[in-house]
């Protein structure tokens, strides 16, 4: 994996293939290799050039350290895009790297041609600001959970009833987690930044084609959250896609897929202004 000193910090990052570049952002404590399984295959087959990055604080990328701000984070991926000169560029962004995207389309809208926020919101209401405290606190007790209650209690908060109620299916999934804990520690300072101020007003002012693809089932970012952020942004599309909770990307990657690959498809028509 290549890295580069961006920032004032160093950011792993991947690029997979040749064509117009589509930069992945993920969430919180998420490395950018959770991309590969789906959708960097998919985007490749529909011509694309994939570039995956970790933020900081996911290895081999420097730490995220206390006052690491949304904004470092967003800064992180512009300037990843001005090193490998991909912008204007599609991004893709899931939880809190949707919200990093939403953050470098106001900050740098030159790098971005079109953007798709999955799993996103404009706004912490009080279940995602209690989500993000409890989070930092359990981080903060240094209390270790047991992994195969930490893997029940992930599926229980990231998955779909369907994929609950698929005994072999979820088997799979409760592997995976009890294989792959989260390390609290490297990633202390990503936990609270989900817990955001309401942005939505700011988001009237992106002038970027914007995708939001809300999860019907999403616990974490419900919704109406999602439907929210599209209609702050002139000219934001939303779709909902069903039976997937908040990993829909990774639970129903076939039909998340589709739709980032039919709205990249799309004619690049500048939003029409909105009157403040």
């Amino acid at each position: 994996m290549p890295v580069a000193r961006i920032n004032g910090t160093t950011l792993g990052y991947d690029v997979y293939g040749t064509g117009e570049p589509v930069v992945l952002v993920t969430g919180t404590a998420a490395p950018g290799r959770v991309w590969r399984s789906h959708q960097v295959p998919a985007l490749r087959a529909a011509g694309y050039q994939t570039i995956t990055l970790d933020n900081r604080g996911i290895g081999p990328s420097g730490p995220c350290e206390e006052g690491t701000t949304l904004a470092d984070l967003a800064a992180d991926v512009a300037g990843l895009i001005d090193h490998l000169g991909a912008g204007p560029c599609r991004l893709v962004g899931f939880s809190l790297g949707a919200i990093i995207v939403q953050e470098l389309l106001l900050a740098r809208p030159e790098l971005a041609a079109q953007a798709v926020l999955m799993a996103t919101c404009g706004r912490a209401d009080a279940l995602i600001s209690a989500m993000a405290a409890a989070d930092v606190e359990l981080c903060d007790s240094d209390v270790k959970l047991p992994p195969r209650y930490a893997a029940y209690v992930q599926a229980i908060q990231n998955l779909s009833p369907r994929t609950l109620n698929d005994e072999q299916r979820l088997q799979g999934w409760l592997d995976i987690f009890e294989m792959s804990p989260v390390t609290p520690a490297g990633v202390r300072h990503q936990l609270g930044l989900q817990a955001i101020a309401d942005r939505l007003a700011a988001y009237r002012r992106v002038r970027c084609p914007c995708l939001v693809i809300a999860f019907r089932d999403d616990l974490i970012a419900r919704p109406h959250l999602g439907r929210e952020v599209a209609d702050s942004i002139p000219g934001g599309s939303y779709t909902e896609i069903a039976g997937c909770g908040h990993y829909g990307y990774l639970e129903r990657p076939d039909e998340v897929n589709s739709a980032i690959i039919d709205f990249f498809a799309r004619p690049r028509r500048s939003p029409a202004r909105r009157m403040p």
